[in-house]
Order: structure tokens, then sequence, then C-alpha cells
């Protein structure tokens, strides 16, 4: 179902839009650009989790590196391979086109953290500019390959990503009573020559009526990210209830648990289409080292 995030508590007030404004390119048109922007590598396409409980004390690293070492590096992936050997699947579907929300801060709702310096940038967990938070958590890098749903799933090298979400608490930057002087968790990154974004922050919480989520829109260029250039796609990754449930221990995050409690994916208003088929990121990791997530994001 594509309908409106709920509000966190405290944000009533504001007004539920589609964070679909009226921006420039057609997908379209934007795919007959880059069709021809290929590149060998991408990452495994949506992946579930495994099914077991992360070890409280392993260590995860994927192809960029480990978390939580401090050595977090670009690495390599193979052409038929994904994170960890996993194989690139053989099936390229359209990510499901999902609700901005209320709180993209994209320009369509009030404030447009896109045209602020600072923005492009691959730690989300600092705010920038004028504010200085940090949000605590879970560590978390995430990574998106974005590839070309016409073409064969090729790689969208020069594409640009905006992601953003709420922290531990629920509570998204720039919006909610308790984060409104913060726009930590909001940031764009450029895909590289396989299509890749990869942005460290730290695990979503979950708050009341919704499931544990990351906003994104996808764009052509950086140009038109931090332009007023229109998305071609808009969507949401959604991650495993036993990786949520394993994180939510974790005493950042006071009300997860009961909240989480609440809900699945099939009667999440967003993933209950599927069950997030298409949505769900391939998850490993611990609490103490941090969480290595993996979508593949065809448009």
């Amino acid at each position: 179902m594509r309908t409106t995030d709920p509000l966190p508590s405290g944000d009533d007030s504001l007004r539920d839009l589609d964070g679909h404004g009226a921006r420039g390119l057609t997908r379209r048109r934007v795919l007959a650009t880059l069709g021809g922007l290929g590149a060998a590598a991408v990452l495994a396409a949506c992946g579930r989790s495994d099914g077991s409980s992360p070890d409280a004390g392993a260590t995860t690293t994927n192809a960029a590196g480990t978390i939580g070492s401090g050595t977090i590096g670009a690495g390599t992936v193979g052409a038929d391979t994904g994170v960890n050997g996993t194989s690139l699947a053989a099936t390229c579907t359209v990510i499901p086109e999902e609700t901005a929300g209320p709180f993209p801060g994209d320009g369509s709702n009030g404030v447009d953290v896109l045209t602020s310096d600072g923005v492009v940038r691959a730690d989300l967990r600092a705010s920038f500019g004028e504010y200085d938070g940090i949000a605590e958590g879970v560590p978390l890098e995430f990574s998106l390959a974005v590839v070309d749903a016409a073409d064969g799933c090729s790689p969208l090298g020069g594409a640009a990503v905006y992601a953003w979400h709420c922290d531990a608490a629920g509570n998204y930057s720039l919006y909610s009573d308790a984060a409104r002087d913060q726009n930590y968790l909001r940031g764009v990154q450029v895909a590289d020559d396989g299509g890749v974004v990869t942005f460290t922050t730290v695990f979503p919480g979950c708050y009341p009526g919704r499931w544990p989520h990351i906003h994104f829109e996808v764009f052509a260029s950086v140009a038109d990210a931090t332009g007023g250039g229109r998305p071609i796609a808009t969507s949401q990754l959604a991650f495993a209830r036993d990786v949520c449930e394993v994180v939510y221990t974790d005493r950042r995050y006071p009300s997860s648990t009961q909240h989480l409690a609440q809900l699945s994916l099939e009667t999440d208003m967003v993933f209950q289409d599927d069950g997030a088929a298409h949505q769900l990121a391939a998850t490993t990791g611990s609490v103490a080292n941090g969480y290595v997530a993996t979508l593949t994001v065809a448009v």
C-alpha cells in the first residue's frame, strides 16, 4: 500500500505529503541517459536474513571492510558476486515506489536539507552546518546498488541517493520536537562505477505504527539531488525482525522493543503489499561490532 508514514509522537501537527515535488526529469528520460553506464560490480540483490540471530560478539565484515574496526575501506566486489560472496540475483525487479513520508527534508514539506553545504557525505551520524549534535545508536553501514531494470540490471554509476531515517528514539531531525535543532541521519552519496552507494549511520529505532525502515530517493545525478531535480525513484529499505529484536536490546532504544512487538511486515502500511520482498535488506553483524546491510535498488 502506498501511503504516508504515521507521525511519531508529538508531531501530529505536521501534514502528510507524498514527498514528490514538481521536479524535472522523467524516469524514462533519465534511464535513456544513464542506460549506457555499465560496470561489472553490483551488490547482492534483495537478500533476506538467514533467520538466525547474530552473535552479540561476532565481527561483521562485508566487501567494504569491518564496522567497528576503524578500517572501513573501498574493498572490491566481483562481477557475479556480492557481499560475502553471495550470488547476484538473476531477476531484476523494479523497487516498489513508496511514500517519502512527512519528514523528507527535501523541500517538499518545509525544510530542504538538500540545498545545504555538507549534505553530500558518507557518514550520517553527526549534524552539519549550523547544527552540532550526534546521533547515538548501534553502528550500521548500509549499501545500495542502483541498477537499471530496463537494461539487464546494469549499474547506474553517477546516480545519486539521498537517504534519511529516524534516530534510536524514533525522532526525525528537523521535524520531531526532540530533534528539530538537528540535521543528522540525512545525506547524499554518488554511486560509484558499480552503481553502489554506502552510508555509515546508526540502526534506526522503531516508533509506533511503522516497521523499522530507511527512506531513500534516487536521482539521476548529484546535481539533480542538490539542485531541485525530481527523484527517479522513492522507496524504503526494511530490516528483518530477528535483527531488529537483537539491536533493540541495546539501552539506547528504550521503546523500540515494545513498538516492534505490535507490528509485522505483513501489516505495515508500506510493506504489507508483499512483505517487503524487494526491500528487505540482507543484514549481518552484532550489537557489539555493528551491522552491515545491503540492498539492490532497480529503477
